[in-house]
């Protein structure tokens, strides 16, 4: 009879042994700093995910819990176990690479089973919304009506932050009365109470903020598939060139005028063929150059300077003679032989 007794025993000294190490795990995902989408901490996750399932797994063969009891009826050591569905969620919610519907599907199922418990149980009276039947609109209606006024109301907000900011200030100094090896019962029951009830504000904020992604995730989900070809621009028109036969026809032009001329260079030449300056297609045009509007002033230089050449100027080849004859005389370096032996 002994054997039998100390058995039990034994199990809930493992039951909490596991649970105590999935909260240390859990408090340094919750408090850490590392980036939640790392490789680290994301494996951490799953780890402790797996533990808090294990943990539910143990605690439901137990029969630890029924509905047909109240918070006072259940033993002190058993509360903390209340919490393993709103721990599971809140970890849920931190993981990545999954898609997003599922994971707030699920983050939403735990949420919505520890806030029912709690209420089960005494700790909380809030309305906890139900899952809405696809048959029924109106229910569904009815039921998205009941989550707005329990999560978007203005006044059950402020009265939820005043709430959770005083069990912030009891749980720190509920924490440090745990930390003695001395705690009563009582000091253990009023710590796992009032953890119970920050996490169900807790679990009505997620609640909350995973009804106001779900529109979200369905329009991004209807859009997807939707691509809309994109408006090509149309490439800028050319640039208009002038077409100058001398420099003279160049200075009539302007270089740097205010407005591009406006007919292309075909245009361009089919009147100056009709006009007669041009000569007609397929004979030779002497001496014609195309220039864009900014063209630069030595080349046009140096381009009237070969057409006095070319229409046998005498001063212009007289010039390049002497230019010529200089250069045989002068090789080019002669005159650089400074501090040269």
């Amino acid at each position: 009879m002994a054997l039998n007794e100390a058995s039990p025993s034994k199990d809930e000294e493992s039951l909490k042994t596991l649970f105590d190490q999935a909260m240390q795990m859990f408090d340094k995902i919750d408090n850490g700093n590392e980036a939640t989408n790392s490789d680290a901490v994301q494996m951490s996750i799953k780890a402790t995910i797996a533990k808090f399932e294990k943990l539910t797994n143990l605690v439901s063969l137990s029969g630890m819990f029924s509905k047909n009891e109240d918070l006072e009826e259940l033993p002190t050591e058993t509360l903390q176990y209340l919490l393993l569905p709103a721990l599971l969620g809140t970890l849920s919610l931190k993981l990545c690479g999954q898609p997003r519907k599922d994971v707030i599907h699920v983050a939403e199922i735990y949420f919505k089973d520890f806030l029912q418990r709690c209420k089960d149980y005494g700790v909380t009276d809030v309305e906890v919304p139900q899952p809405s039947s696809s048959d029924s609109i109106s229910r569904q209606q009815t039921e998205q009506a009941k989550i707005a006024n329990m999560v978007f109301s203005r006044q059950a907000k402020i009265k939820r932050y005043k709430e959770m900011k005083e069990l912030k200030e009891k749980l720190s100094t509920l924490s440090a009365a745990m930390a003695s090896p001395t705690a009563d019962d009582d000091t253990k029951r009023q710590y796992f109470v009032t953890l119970l009830l920050n996490y169900v504000n807790q679990a009505l904020d997620e609640l909350s903020s995973i009804e106001q992604e779900k529109p979200i995730l369905e329009y991004m989900a209807k859009n997807a598939g939707e691509h809309k070809p994109e408006k090509r621009e149309r490439a800028p028109p050319l640039k208009p060139v002038i077409i100058t036969r001398d420099a003279v026809q160049k200075a009539v032009y302007g270089a740097g005028y205010p407005s591009l001329p406006t007919m292309t260079v075909e245009e361009f030449y089919d009147k100056r063929v009709r006009d007669g300056v041009f000569p007609a297609a397929g004979s030779n045009i002497p001496h014609a150059t195309i220039q864009t509007a900014d063209a630069d002033p030595d080349e046009a230089e140096q381009i009237r300077k070969e057409r006095l050449y070319e229409d046998e100027d005498e001063e212009e080849m007289a010039r390049q003679r002497r230019m010529d004859e200089y250069k045989d005389d002068h090789r080019r370096g002669w005159g650089n032989r400074h501090n040269r032996s």
